[in-house]
């Protein structure tokens, strides 16, 4: 039954409780009442006089105190320290607005929060494999194709494993920058190292060109955090491996093996021209200097023959008969000397034969008729040597 309708009880009505007055509550008298509760719940006394209470000083205290418990409450809860290797960034109703050093500082609750951001602390990804804990960058773990497979410039596929370590160097820009900057540092990190084994040589990769490879790659993956201000930095770029695919690694194998042992072959025939060629030219120029020698020594020769002939002619010119005399006897004596003598005992004389037995024994014959033959040559070749000077003297005289 609704509480105006007859036979309702009292005609009272909702606000006041009152039977016959039907306007609204008296905010001015709720209000008493409310402060006569906290008063009386803080133990302060009742206000004199009828048909209202009052808050005396003690309850006037009392608010204050509460208002110093909660004001101190608030300052002590903005309170926050900084450790060292951190770094707090203050948000003001969501944005940013500073970024705080290592130590004790203060913000004001309920305007302002704070996020610290560790940028000391060494953070590492891996591309092309996967490790567990305490593994990280050793990339001895298992394989990850998708990221691992590149192509090369040569158009070889090369797998690829890399280990990136990098820290915070900008607390602002980790936190609202980017949404997610470790996804945006892997994403990074292999296009970065896509790039640049799709412009070097399979053979370039696998031998000499992995620090130049970790070096480009370093730059490269910084220049693109710092592009979209990730606020990471990079400190270490590891090419843990670099080897062909697992299926074809045997014939890679091969391929190596062969390509090692045409290397050999051509040191070693690069070693046996280095050995030939010098004596080649060693002995070519020994040659040469033995020609020149002998040609010096054969036109000295000629010219001591010209001028000794020259001289015999001009002692011929003066006494031809005890000159020819002269050569007929220095051949004889040239002739002689080289042979074996005999001594005959000639009749009417006191000459004793002596034959040398021992050495004609010994003695080839061919040797004793070529001394035969010496003898009978110089013999024939002093009319010769005589008709030379006469011929000579004659072509002198008409000159």
């Amino acid at each position: 039954m609704a509480w105006n309708e007859p036979g309702g009880s009292g005609n009272k009505d909702p606000w006041s409780g009152r039977g016959g007055d039907q306007g609204p509550p008296d905010l001015d008298e709720a209000f008493k009442n409310l402060k006569k509760k906290l008063s009386e719940l803080l133990g302060g006394a009742k206000g004199s006089g009828t048909g209202g209470g009052g808050v005396g000083p003690g309850g006037s205290l009392g608010m204050g105190i509460i208002a110093v418990v909660l004001a101190a409450i608030w300052f002590i809860s903005g309170i926050y320290i900084v450790d060292e290797g951190r770094r707090g960034v203050v948000l003001q109703f969501g944005a940013y607005h500073e970024t705080t050093m290592p130590g004790p500082h203060w913000f004001p609750r309920f305007i302002q929060s704070v996020e610290l951001v560790d940028i000391e602390n060494i953070r590492g990804i891996n591309i092309g494999y996967t490790s567990g804990a305490g593994s990280r960058s050793t990339g001895s773990g298992s394989t990850v194709s998708r990221e691992s497979l590149m192509l090369t410039q040569d158009e070889n596929i090369v797998d690829v494993k890399l280990a990136v370590q990098y820290k915070v160097k900008s607390a602002s820009d980790f936190l609202f920058n980017v949404n997610e900057p470790e996804v945006t540092l892997r994403e990074a990190t292999e296009s970065a190292i896509r790039e640049i084994i799709g412009k070097s040589q399979m053979d370039f990769i696998l031998k000499e060109g992995r620090t130049e490879i970790t070096a480009q790659s370093r730059e490269l993956i910084q220049d693109i955090l710092d592009r979209y201000k990730t606020g990471l930095l990079v400190t270490s770029v590891n090419l843990q491996d670099a080897q062909p695919p697992e299926p074809v690694q045997d014939a890679f194998a091969d391929a190596v093996k062969a390509r090692e042992d045409s290397e050999r072959v051509k040191n070693e025939a690069e070693a046996y021209s280095n050995d030939i060629i010098p004596k080649a030219r060693g002995n070519a120029a020994r040659q040469l200097a033995e020609a020149e020698a002998y040609k010096e020594k054969v036109i000295a020769e000629a010219k001591g023959e010209a001028s000794r002939f020259e001289q015999v002619l001009a002692e011929y010119k003066k006494a031809p008969e005890v000159t020819r005399k002269r050569l007929y006897l220095e051949s004889m004596e040239s002739v002689l000397s080289n042979s074996s003598k005999v001594m005959v005992d000639m009749k009417g004389s006191n000459n004793i034969m002596y034959l040398p037995l021992d050495r004609m024994i010994g003695r080839n014959p061919l040797d004793m008729s070529n001394a035969r033959g010496a003898v009978e040559g110089a013999a024939d070749a002093l009319p010769s040597a005589d008709q030379l000077m006469r011929k000579s003297v004659r072509g002198r005289g008409e000159r």
